[in-house]
């Protein structure tokens, strides 16, 4: 009688002559690649710039796998160290075996180097990312169905889960005298558990951060809450070799711990604003390309064509078009200017403002104020618009 059960892949990896193709480091990097579009989308939704999710996923992408294979060879050094083991196999990832705890501590390690060194907001580049990376993880659990590894207890339930005897060296199953793979039995489909619990958890972080239910660092916070949740119940499912303490596996212990600092975390951050990207993040309008120069006054504050046919194209030149030092103004208007005595003109250069013998000059005024702009009174001690004509640069 046919058993209804859910199969499993008898190959684990493709070979193309020279070339072995690894189908779970495969679902690892998709899995990648879609929470960098995923969280790319939401970056720029909250201000930020074109990429710069990129810049930063060069640092968070190597330290999570470095992180995730580290915790795997601690947690379990037995499968590595120790007689008849090999020691090299404990860099061999493609052969399975990434601790999604360690994964996510030092890959968020590497996003915060890589925020400080781009000048962007980790806050708000965490709650960008975490429904991407939840969404790898469950991309990447499709790795373990193709290994034919993490699975549960025996079940009789009519979703159960074919599992063969598989070589994770050549990626095939092992095959009986009559050519047929083995199967060593039916269990729970753990992977599809966690798989579905994760796609349900990220379509949860996005509705309500989409409803702006979710203060800074919330979103980051449920994220963790809503993984170690379901991660508690799945671990205790399974079956395969793990090390415990006081009789539960590590894994579950982990989950215990992690979920209530995290509910700790968010309760804290209750009533806290939005996350969004802060001055400079855009990338557009505070830094001027990648070499963090001061990017060009916007057109309105340039300065001004003046009326008398002149314009000041330096940016060093005061917004009135007059000289800092105590020489001739230069203007179109004409030389009437000349008519003013030296030491007129040098008291009109030093006190910021013009001479008020010059009627070009006080034309010049007039036009200025029917455009709307402030002028210092003749003769003053004080320009109205400071020493230099530049506006102000903003706040970075």
């Amino acid at each position: 009688m046919i058993q209804a059960a859910i199969p499993s892949p008898t190959v684990s990896v493709i070979r193309l002559g020279a070339l072995s193709i690894h189908l779970y480091a495969l679902c690892i990097v998709a899995g990648i690649l879609v929470a960098l579009w995923l969280t790319d989308r939401r970056w720029r939704a909250r201000g930020g710039g074109r990429h710069q999710v990129g810049d930063v996923a060069g640092w968070a992408v190597l330290f999570g796998i470095v992180g995730g294979r580290l915790y795997h060879v601690i947690t379990d050094p037995e499968l590595y160290f120790g007689s008849g083991k090999h020691p090299l196999d404990a860099v061999k990832i493609w052969d399975g075996g990434l601790g999604i705890w360690g994964a996510i501590a030092l890959g968020a390690l590497g996003a915060w180097i890589g925020c400080r060194r781009h000048q962007m907001d980790f806050g708000a580049f965490a709650d960008s990312a975490a429904p991407g990376v939840l969404l790898a993880q469950a991309i990447g659990r499709w790795g373990n169905w193709f290994n034919n590894e993490l699975y549960g207890r025996a079940t009789s339930l009519p979703w159960k889960l074919q599992i063969h005897e598989v070589d994770v060296v050549s990626g095939k199953a092992a095959r009986d005298s009559a050519g047929k793979a083995i199967v060593l039995g039916y269990y729970h489909p753990t992977f599809l558990y966690e798989m579905l619990w994760s796609l349900a958890v990220v379509a949860l972080l996005l509705w309500a951060d989409h409803r702006r239910l979710l203060g800074r660092w919330q979103v980051l916070a449920l994220y963790v809450m809503g993984y170690t949740f379901g991660r508690f119940f799945i671990e205790a499912l399974r079956s395969d070799e793990a090390n415990r303490i006081l009789g539960m596996r590590v894994n579950s212990w982990m989950s215990i711990l992690v979920f209530l600092a995290a509910l700790a975390w968010f309760l804290r951050l209750r009533g806290n604003p939005r996350s969004v990207a802060g001055p400079g993040d855009s990338g557009d309008d505070v830094l001027d390309g990648s070499a963090g120069h001061p990017a060009a006054p916007a057109a309105e504050d340039r300065p001004v064509e003046r009326a008398t046919g002149s314009v000041a194209d330096s940016a060093d030149r005061p917004a009135d078009a007059t000289e800092n030092s105590t020489g001739p103004v230069t203007d179109s208007a004409g030389p009437a200017e000349n008519s003013a005595n030296p030491a007129d003109r040098q008291s009109a250069g030093g006190a910021g403002s013009h001479a008020t013998d010059s009627p070009a000059i006080d034309s010049d005024h007039v036009q200025q104020r029917s455009e709307g702009r402030s002028e210092a009174p003749t003769g003053s001690r004080g320009a109205a618009h400071g020493p230099a004509g530049d506006p102000a640069p903003s706040d970075r």
